[in-house]
């Protein structure tokens, strides 16, 4: 996801709800500087805050003893997963903080650079720390993406997209922002798709999790 190839944004209305992260890029991918590495337990509770329980939830891990325990649904923003997906209802003001933790599996020693793009300017993103110096293989480092803006009324999807560069890999992690009507869109654990449409968005329950095609 973080090496695939950025496609024509102007080809799909719904960006990368459509394309994920991009064409994947097999000589890229072996050698993509760092990686979001997530565990068995991170996935179990973004399962969790989508709305599963422990039964439905062991029909997807397998395992007997999986849970969840005391996590109630909610917004699991901290799946260190290599995207940022932002749903608000329309009507609602722009603001959320997302936390990942990056592996360097690249140079030894190395400095990243974090910017982040986003093509509209009533939407501000902000990264902390701005730089993550790493010196070894396998080290990990955490940042903090923060994303705040003015509300949003029946506005098309936003779209942007966190870097990490070191000069020599380019880590990139899309950024989406985009809002739903009240009504219509059911919470659940599936990726239903409920195609409403207002000034050229679809309209759809995704559950934020954005991919490579």
């Amino acid at each position: 996801m973080t090496t695939a190839t950025v496609l024509d944004s102007k080809k799909h209305a719904d960006l990368e709800f459509a394309y994920g992260s991009g064409q994947i890029n097999p000589l890229k991918a072996v050698k993509p500087g760092l990686i979001f590495d997530t565990s068995e337990a991170d996935y179990i509770n973004f399962l969790c805050k989508q709305g599963y329980n422990s039964t439905t939830l062991r029909i997807i891990t397998g395992d007997k003893n999986s849970s969840c325990g005391s996590t109630k649904p909610g917004k699991a923003w901290d799946l260190n997963y290599p995207s940022f997906s932002l749903q608000l209802e329309d009507g609602q003001e722009i603001k959320a903080e997302f936390t990942r933790t990056v592996t360097n599996v690249g140079s030894p020693n190395s400095t990243y650079t974090i910017a982040s793009f986003s093509p509209l300017s009533t939407i501000t993103v902000s990264v902390s720390p701005s730089t993550l110096s790493f010196s070894s293989v396998g080290e990990k480092k955490s940042f903090t993406v923060k994303v705040t803006g003015p509300k949003i009324s029946q506005q098309p999807i936003i779209s942007g997209s966190i870097v990490l560069s070191d000069g020599v890999h380019q880590v990139r992690a899309p950024l989406v922002v985009y809002t739903f009507l009240p009504g219509s869109i059911r919470i659940s654990s599936s990726a239903s798709q409920n195609k409403k449409r207002f000034k050229g968005s679809s309209l759809r329950h995704r559950n934020g999790m954005l991919r490579h095609t």
